[in-house]
């Protein structure tokens, strides 16, 4: 028998005010707010399961700051974190919360280096309380869409091979020609879009595309980007909320596309916004009879292979600990409290690997950290059958999730992993158990 299934939708400004911290003290501090910041999610109800699913217009979320938001939101929506996904879009130019790395910091006097006050409680607060009167307007739905749209000339493969080496790096913005006009690489070039219906009645549509969304970035003006930017403007012309997911990016880019000047941001949006209303155009609806969440928390255990002389190099607990008493800048110190937090949580602290099932074939996946494109193709190879849509940036403790290889190829996300080279392993076998239900 189909099952009675409501939906509800919220959101919360998310703004950080002026002079607070962005990316965790990695740029520059708020200066102005260019576009706010918002929290958007949905809340979906059965009979006997309520799964909430939000996402942040923030640079990342991590550790026990992660598990945080997704306790709140259980509270206010009568259920359980297990059944909570909480992801960030990763606008660079905005906030990077993680309390007991700004803890750590204070203890070694670092202050207002990750976070400042505590707007950032509020906020959390705010989008709980905003997420518990949603649940006063679950309305029925009765069918869902699904419907893709290639998007053009904006996602990259950041990491340009050359002989199983690093060449080069395209970064948000790539000033090498050489290594700028290199092959795209492997990206997904589509973005994918399901909605939930009334009968004839948009509720929601939530949509998942593929690329780090940054035109240019360290300006200390906060915005969404051009996906936060695309996605508002959607939602303002239809009138139904459009909420907007960031898929496996730790390795995808704009820079083989991007000038680094206005005209690229305003391009970039333009096109997100097509391909999000061409999504829908063609697409494929359905009764939606069932819902089904499946999960699997793991533990990604921490890197202690890097203890070179370079800062940047360390991950030995003590050397990182000598990093925060230095006079190192306060990118360097922030990154050392950020890994210092991994270590301490990571055999304790799981990270849920979880799947929202529409029906039989539609799945969505919700990953950790800055997840390589590599992850989301191998999820598509798990259940070929199936449409699937992919959204990283959960939990973003363990930073960059590499291939194995990775880390003997070089380059910088491999710099910026927390987490060890076996993690491919374990995270790909979790995808396996959420996209086959085993």
């Amino acid at each position: 028998m189909p099952e009675l299934i409501k939906i509800s939708t919220f959101q919360c400004d998310i703004t950080p005010p002026i002079g607070h911290p962005l990316c965790a003290g990695w740029y520059p501090d708020v200066s102005a707010i260019g576009d706010s910041l918002s929290a958007n999610g949905i809340i979906i109800q059965s009979e006997n399961k309520t799964i909430v699913i939000c996402t942040l217009d923030w640079a990342e979320l991590s550790n026990y700051e992660h598990l945080r938001w997704r306790q709140a939101l259980a509270e206010a929506t009568g259920t359980t974190a297990d059944q909570v996904a909480v992801h960030c879009t990763h606008c660079h130019d905005s906030p990077w919360p993680d309390q007991e790395a700004q803890e750590l910091l204070n203890k070694y006097n670092n202050p207002d280096i990750i976070l400042t006050g505590t707007w950032a409680d509020d906020v959390r607060k705010e989008t709980a309380e905003a997420a518990q009167a949603a649940m006063t307007d679950l309305k029925p739905c009765s069918h869902v869409s699904t419907g893709q749209e290639k998007v053009l000339d904006i996602a990259s493969n950041r990491r340009v091979m050359e002989n199983g080496k690093l060449k080069g790096v395209r970064w948000t913005y790539c000033p090498n020609e050489e290594i700028r006009h290199a092959p795209e690489g492997l990206i997904d070039p589509f973005l994918k879009t399901v909605s939930f219906w009334n009968d004839d009645e948009k509720l929601v549509s939530l949509h998942y595309y593929a690329t780090h969304p940054t035109a240019y970035d360290g300006t200390g003006i906060v915005t969404p980007e051009f996906v936060g930017l695309a996605r508002n403007k959607v939602s303002e012309e239809e009138n139904v909320p459009h909420i907007y997911f960031t898929g496996c990016a730790g390795n995808i880019t704009a820079g083989k596309y991007n000038d680094g000047n206005d005209e690229s941001r305003v391009w970039f949006t333009n096109e997100i916004y097509r391909a999000m209303k061409t999504s829908e155009t063609f697409a494929d609806k359905q009764k939606l009879d069932t819902i089904d969440w499946h999960l699997e928390n793991i533990h990604l255990p921490a890197r202690v292979d890097a203890n070179g002389s370079d800062a940047r190099e360390r991950m030995d607990y003590d050397a990182l600990l000598d990093v925060l008493k230095s006079d190192a800048d306060s990118r360097t110190k922030s990154r050392a409290a950020l890994i210092l937090t991994y270590k301490e949580r990571c055999d304790t602290l799981p990270i849920p690997v979880t799947t929202l099932q529409l029906n039989k074939d539609i799945f969505i996946l919700h990953l950790p950290g800055e997840a390589f494109m590599e992850y989301q193709h191998f999820a598509y190879g798990e259940n070929p059958s199936a449409f699937t849509c992919v959204a990283s940036y959960g939990d973003l403790g363990p930073g960059y999730i590499c291939m194995k290889e990775s880390f003997d190829e070089g380059g910088y996300e491999p710099s910026d992993a927390f987490c060890a080279a076996e993690s491919e392993t374990i995270l790909k076998e979790a995808i396996t158990k959420v996209m086959r239900n085993v």
